[in-house]
């Protein structure tokens, strides 16, 4: 196994030497319309696939996965006003060497000499931590040293983030580009069809006695029994069944990386399961009043579907409130 890993290694980069990255990215096929910044991106991926071997949905889940983690306004300002088409950042320490005495070295030589990721990919002779080639180069480089089937990336992945939730909304982002084969993947519906009646309004904080004193972390969306339920978003589900406050309920995590959770539901899709893969729209279950007790428990309250969402940020998930996104969405739905 040893030897066939060093072959195909070998080839891989005689490849990158016949062919250098540069022109290969000026020479991919056009993507479907849309964003050209996501065309462009999508065809780096692609390109990078065709050189390396690591499908480019791995290369745009973890792009992705980053892109994500950048919430703060700083940081979403500065990745706005940046020439990258990447968000994939290898810290400073991993990318020269954390013995490297010199901060932000970009010699290659020196880089691998102090066990640094950092590698030149574009063939301008620097290994530049914020250069797009040079960075996605590098991470391949350290993933593809684990092996090339799906295991050995996850392996690889893990010891990168050093973290399971990392490399399991890594591979449900992964799984969904290949679903859909482009990034064009942020649409948001309302969880309510439109020829229903419901109704809602601002019901984030508001204080809850079951189960101890608590806040409402979400929008009550009051529907009729059997009122279909939707997904909002492209996303995979990650957990489906009882939960002694929110009943039957769905939780779903979409390719911002955010959790759906869809609570106090009469009844789930007929095979819905956890690791499917929905889009805004699309069925999920239905309202009903279940919870606040045992499994089974329903009808302490009017039926409603309890709305929340959920951010993660590298530690547990925090909510904030959906009312402003649901408002959007509405009327965008309208407009439709």
């Amino acid at each position: 196994m040893r030897v066939f890993r060093l072959i195909i290694q070998i080839s891989l980069c005689v490849a990158a030497v016949i062919m250098p990255i540069e022109s290969v990215v000026r020479a991919a096929p056009s993507a479907p319309q849309g964003d050209p910044i996501l065309q462009a991106r999508l065809q780096l991926f692609q390109r990078m696939e065709s050189v390396y071997g690591i499908p480019w949905t791995y290369l745009a889940a973890i792009d992705q996965y980053e892109r994500t983690m950048k919430i703060r306004k700083k940081q979403v300002k500065e990745a706005e006003s940046s020439s990258r088409l990447t968000a994939i950042d290898i810290p400073g320490d991993r990318w020269s060497g954390s013995l490297n005495p010199e901060e932000g070295d970009t010699n290659p030589v020196s880089i691998q000499f102090f066990d640094g990721m950092g590698r030149d990919g574009d063939g301008d002779g620097k290994a530049d931590r914020n250069n797009d080639l040079d960075a996605l180069t590098s991470l391949i480089h350290y993933l593809s040293s684990y092996g090339f089937s799906h295991d050995d990336w996850q392996i690889g992945l893990w010891s990168y983030y050093q973290r399971d939730r990392s490399v399991k909304t890594i591979r449900q982002f992964a799984q969904v580009y290949a679903k859909y084969q482009h990034l064009h993947l942020d649409d948001r519906h309302f969880p309510i069809p439109a020829r229903y009646e419901y109704s809602y309004r601002s019901t984030w904080g508001d204080a809850r006695g079951w189960g101890g004193r608590r806040i409402h972390e979400g929008t009550d969306i009051f529907a009729g029994y059997g009122t279909p339920v939707l997904s909002t978003a492209y996303g995979v589900i990650e957990v489906i069944g009882w939960n002694r406050y929110g009943g039957w309920r769905i939780g779903m995590r979409d390719m911002g990386n955010v959790y759906h959770y869809f609570a106090h539901l009469n009844s789930f899709k007929k095979g819905l399961k956890p690791g499917d893969i929905v889009e805004p729209g699309q069925v999920i279950g239905s309202v009903g009043s279940s919870g606040y007790g045992k499994p089974g428990t329903a009808g302490k309250f009017p039926p409603h579907l309890h709305y929340g969402m959920y951010r993660e940020t590298g530690g547990a998930d925090w909510a904030f409130d959906p009312y402003p996104y649901l408002r959007r969405w509405e009327r965008q739905g309208r407009k439709r």
